[in-house]
């Protein structure tokens, strides 16, 4: 019976001394991961090219909505609603327009459209006055992935900050680590932001303050803790690893 105790002590020492490795590994990972996350920019593309050290150009603070494939709005024309139509961009970019045929117009702000349609029209019209209304469009959205109880891709409606985003996708699971969640935000279409928030300190501490407010396209990732990483190297965790030795 001593023996059987003595031999399930050894076991024990050495899947509790794995454990130990394995958590000290992670811990180093993990250690060295939001250094990198909260570095200033991160390139989407992650392939270094001889303009990584270039200067980035970011967006502008209020940026203009820009015409994608799959939008459809109406063209009205105040003097001539002959010409009045609902088009929808195409796969390729482009709309078909009455009397005018083909033009490519997906990139374009609203005010850009506006005068390509006026310069279009120009062609068969008097100086056209043309008003362009959109009608179906891509709706701003934040995506939320990792150890939530519902990931997925959420409309942006008002002002929505990154707890209440928390919230809408069903809140922490078991494995969240509620210490370092990463917020990823577009600054052009190479690069992005990334930024590490402490939300349980910021929940503990009432500091909404520095609860910020999210943009369309954001996207949230929310890691898991070092405990549930182990989880798998630790054989017969819990109850089952202990009554080898007990009394």
């Amino acid at each position: 019976m001593r023996q059987q105790k003595r031999v399930s002590v050894v076991l024990l020492a050495c899947s509790l001394g794995a454990a130990q490795l394995v958590a000290q590994a992670l811990t180093q990972a993990d250690a060295v991961t939001p250094a990198a996350a909260t570095s200033a920019d991160v390139k989407a593309d992650a392939k270094p090219d001889a303009q990584t050290n270039a200067k980035t150009d970011f967006l502008p603070r209020n940026p203009r909505y820009a015409i994608r494939t799959g939008d459809s709005f109406e063209v009205n024309f105040e003097l001539s609603p002959e010409f009045n139509q609902s088009v929808t961009v195409q796969p390729d970019g482009y709309i078909t327009l009455k009397g005018i045929g083909d033009i490519h117009v997906a990139g374009e702000t609203v005010p850009q459209l506006t005068q390509t349609l006026r310069d279009a029209y120009a062609k068969i019209l008097n100086d056209p006055l043309i008003a362009v209304v959109l009608k179906d469009f891509d709706k701003p959205y934040f995506t939320a992935s990792g150890q939530l109880n519902h990931p997925g891709k959420y409309e942006l409606r008002g002002n929505v900050t990154l707890t209440e985003a928390l919230a809408i996708a069903g809140g922490f699971n078991g494995d969240a680590k509620h210490s370092q969640v990463l917020l990823f935000r577009r600054v052009n279409d190479q690069w992005l932001s990334a930024k590490l928030f402490n939300v349980k300190q910021m929940m503990k501490n009432g500091k909404l303050t520095e609860d910020p407010i999210l943009r369309p396209g954001d996207q949230i990732f929310v890691p898991k803790t070092t405990l549930s990483k182990i989880k798998p190297f630790i054989p017969n965790a819990g109850v089952g690893a202990y009554g080898a030795i007990a009394p």
